[in-house]
């Protein structure tokens, strides 16, 4: 692995307490894995290795440390031709190479490359996954074994509820894989709508924790004193209305994980109770002097960019570093559009199935439009519009007639534009059930509606319904 490299007075991986603090949570969730990872510096020192990285064919345990990455794991004098994980520290994107044993700087079986930030937003360090080895027995940790509900299946395209064929959502599949079976804190960054919550739970479900609650919490829903409260606890007579003592939800969720959405909207006051937590795995009630300790894995998202907050002074600098211990970002959907026929199928299934109709599809017109459309909120708005276009019809293929403006219009502003289009949505739908109450039978459906059968004639050209 070879190239320009930074000077010998750039960042140390150990330099920089936010990067150190990273790599310690790597390394107790790598330990443990029998997929292969190590972490390199800019000179391409193996910063940290785990156990099953030195157990693939041609990798030296045995090597003087500090260790060049190409002397440990293919036992090379001279570094490789072109190594694809050098480029990460320019360009902050995360690599994915082919492996072969070339010469290209992918003889060491490297499948995957990740930048590791600094304090100060620069590449300190690269962690690379390589593909498995073909011998390695690696034997799993105690936690991992003896689970009575299954990992979520993986496949090309999905893994659990989570559905993409991007290049995006396969990097978010490896990452979910990587920090599932951690005890590190998660954050996760993404526009509202993205699935940020699926995202929380699939880590859940993915982990060792699966069989223990997962307990969401929305922090931007509730006022301090409530959120405390639920949270922590309290004690009989902590406040009015306090007539008993209560669990909060970090004891119910003991041993599980618990999920704080909308982060960003605590107050500062809160925000130094949930760091103290942090550091000291334990909480106090509130109105109480006892510390109660918790085992609980902590998964906080956002939809506002944290960084920029703690610039503004608006959030707390030590809380941000001690939640984004492993981040996640969420691309929009106008970001992965090749996803798009992915999600209208399973959210079609989805809702034929909740609402007991039959199958549908989809024209090739209509689809078009759905994966040209901008959706602005998203996987959530998106399944909502097809939700709600496989309600108001009845026919077998959902054309652009059932997609009127799909994701393009505006919601209207002023209220009686909005009673009116409710009003009108909600007529369409009961005409809707009428005729599937009556088989069709318009005669029998105007007598439902107790409305002329001319009126409903009418009607039906208006919206029209065939």
């Amino acid at each position: 692995m070879a190239g320009s490299h930074a000077p010998a007075s750039s960042l140390s991986p150990f330099a920089d307490p936010i990067l150190a603090a990273r790599l310690e949570a790597l390394r107790q969730l790598a330990d443990g894995l029998s997929d292969r990872v190590a972490v390199m510096d800019r000179d391409l020192n193996v910063v940290y290795a785990n156990d099953a990285a030195w157990t693939q064919e041609g990798a030296d345990a045995s090597v003087s440390k500090p260790a060049k990455c190409y002397q440990a794991f293919v036992q090379m004098k001279d570094p490789c031709g072109t190594c694809p994980a050098e480029s990460v520290f320019e360009t902050r994107e995360v690599r994915t190479v082919a492996c072969n044993s070339s010469g290209d700087g992918t003889a060491c079986g490297m499948h995957q490359a990740f930048p590791l930030m600094t304090g100060s937003g620069e590449v300190g360090s690269v962690l690379v996954l390589f593909h498995k080895s073909s011998h390695p027995q690696i034997v799993q940790p105690a936690f991992q074994q003896n689970l009575d509900r299954p990992r979520p299946e993986r496949t090309e395209s999905r893994l659990g509820d989570l559905v993409g064929s991007s290049a995006v959502m396969h990097q978010l599949f490896d990452l979910i894989r990587l920090v599932s079976d951690s005890s590190a804190t998660v954050l996760i960054q993404g526009e509202s709508g993205t699935g940020k919550e699926l995202v929380a739970r699939t880590i859940h479900q993915t982990s060792y924790r699966r069989d223990k609650p997962f307990v969401v919490v929305d922090c931007g829903a509730l006022p301090e004193t409530l959120l405390e409260s639920e949270l922590f606890g309290h004690v009989k007579g902590a406040f009015t209305g306090a007539a008993g003592a209560k669990p909060g939800l970090f004891e119910e969720a003991d041993g599980g994980t618990i999920f704080l959405d909308e982060i960003a909207d605590t107050s500062p006051t809160f925000q130094a109770k949930l760091l103290r937590v942090l550091q000291e795995g334990e909480i106090k009630r509130v109105g109480g002097t006892q510390s109660i300790k918790i085992d609980v894995r902590v998964i906080s998202a956002t939809n506002k960019d944290l960084t920029d907050l703690v610039k503004e002074k608006a959030f707390r600098q030590d809380l941000y570093y001690r939640l984004a211990v492993l981040p996640v970002h969420l691309a929009p959907l106008r970001e992965r559009r090749a996803d798009i026929p992915l999600l209208v199928a399973k959210f079609i299934v989805d809702s034929c199935q909740r609402h007991r109709q039959a199958p549908r599809q989809v024209s090739e017109e209509a689809m078009r439009a759905l994966t040209a459309a901008p959706w602005h909120g998203n996987v959530r708005e998106l399944q909502h519009y097809i939700e709600r276009a496989v309600v108001t019809t009845t026919h077998p293929e959902l054309t652009c007639a059932d997609l009127v403006a799909v994701g393009s219009q505006p919601e209207p502003a002023d209220l009686r534009t909005v009673g009116r289009d409710a009003a009108r949505q909600a007529e369409r739908i009961r005409i809707l059930q009428a005729l599937q109450q009556t088989a069709g039978n318009r005669m029998k459906a105007a007598r439902l509606l107790k409305i002329s059968r001319a009126s409903l004639y009418n009607k039906l050209h208006d919206f029209g319904i065939q």
